[in-house]
């Protein structure tokens, strides 16, 4: 399932999921979304998979991702061509 980055914007909560709105240029394309979570594990992150907690506006399919970044929390959101 090929993937590609996207730029997001978080903008309040849905059902109780956090609802993310596209907002600028499409990133990195992968053939894989694992290649992706492959290179982070090697890098030593430790990656968790927070799809069914958000939502984004205008995707109908989407992976979500989290991972430690100093003392800070990075989302990176990727939509499934």
């Amino acid at each position: 399932m090929p993937a590609t980055e996207l730029t997001v914007t978080p903008s309040g909560q849905v059902a109780g999921k956090h609802l993310l709105i596209p907002s600028g240029p499409e990133g990195t394309f992968y053939p894989h979304i694992q290649d992706w979570v492959t290179a982070q594990r090697k890098a030593g992150k430790a990656v968790r998979d927070v799809s069914s907690g958000v939502l984004v506006k205008g995707i109908k399919q989407w992976a979500a991702y989290e991972h430690k970044v100093g003392g800070k929390t990075v989302r990176t959101v990727f939509k499934i061509t």
